[in-house]
């Protein structure tokens, strides 16, 4: 005669085990069982989602906006002209003329970090740059020329000549009186304007070939650390018509590489003040003083 098989008790259940294998599975660890399972497959179909919709919005942003690659760029500052496929170059700064002829806000390298410009002649330009940069309409914004000989048409110049041609092309900033010439609504508060003369080929030739000034500010959220890649932009990419690439500006660990210009105002003859110390303040203020013997307005 058989021995009945012994009974296993799970919550007043009784469950009859074979002879060879005792096994025992209760209602609650089944269930739970079932809702872990599923809670993975949600999971799973959540990061699928997840890297689905990364994908697109990287995608979308690039379909936004055309990053073009200027050539000989890979080491950051263009302080000559191109040896090298000069049809490339020139392809770039003809695309880059016909976008800001349009009113296109496009993204550039300088000599000292990454800056967005428009058109400073374009009303509409001015509008648009202040939108992609998500900046107080009261800051104001500098322009860009191409040579010294420029800054005569759109500045009233108070100091010499040789003055200007000693810091420019050059990482300064000089502010001085505005002249009639210049777009009204561009800094409409204010009888000053900050020009520039990049040292940086690309950005140059692209105001010659303009010829007018551009608008020129950092490209980055304002109030946010300035950039030295197009890479540490891409939040702007969507707002941009183009994005010139010419390589990493400088040493991106390095802070001092991300200050700038150095500000100056020359707006008050034989006085100078710095409105921002910028990435040469030494040399500057060494050649206002030593050579020009300007005094520091206080």
């Amino acid at each position: 005669m058989s021995q009945k098989p012994a009974p296993c008790w799970s919550h007043g259940r009784e469950v009859t085990t074979s002879s060879k294998v005792l096994e025992c599975s209760s209602p609650v660890s089944t269930w739970r069982n079932r809702k872990l399972s599923a809670q993975m497959r949600l999971n799973t179909r959540l990061l699928g989602l997840v890297s689905c919709l990364k994908a697109r919005h990287s995608l979308a942003m690039d379909m936004t906006c055309k990053v073009l690659n200027l050539p000989g760029g890979g080491s950051g500052r263009c302080s000559s002209r191109p040896t090298r496929d000069i049809k490339g170059w020139k392809e770039i700064l003809n695309t880059s003329l016909g976008i800001l002829q349009q009113g296109g806000v496009i993204g550039v390298p300088t000599d000292t970090i990454y800056g967005i410009a428009c058109l400073a002649q374009n009303s509409q330009s001015i509008s648009n740059i202040y939108n992609v940069k998500g900046r107080n309409g009261t800051k104001p914004l500098a322009i860009c020329v191409g040579n010294v000989e420029d800054i005569y048409r759109y500045c009233q110049v108070n100091v010499p000549d040789q003055l200007l041609r000693d810091l420019l092309p050059g990482p300064v900033t000089l502010v001085m009186e505005r002249s009639g010439r210049l777009n009204k609504e561009l800094n409409p508060f204010t009888s000053l304007v900050g020009v520039r003369i990049p040292d940086h080929a690309f950005i140059r030739q692209l105001a010659e070939v303009c010829s007018e000034p551009l608008a020129l500010t950092s490209a980055n959220i304002s109030s946010q650390e300035s950039t030295l890649t197009v890479e540490e932009f891409r939040d702007l990419w969507p707002k941009l018509s183009l994005v010139v690439d010419g390589g990493p500006i400088g040493e991106v660990s390095s802070p001092e590489c991300r200050l700038g210009s150095t500000v100056v105002d020359l707006s008050v003859p034989g006085k100078f003040i710095v409105i921002r110390d910028g990435c040469s303040l030494i040399p500057t203020v060494d050649i206002l003083t030593n050579t020009y013997g300007l005094l520091p307005n206080s």
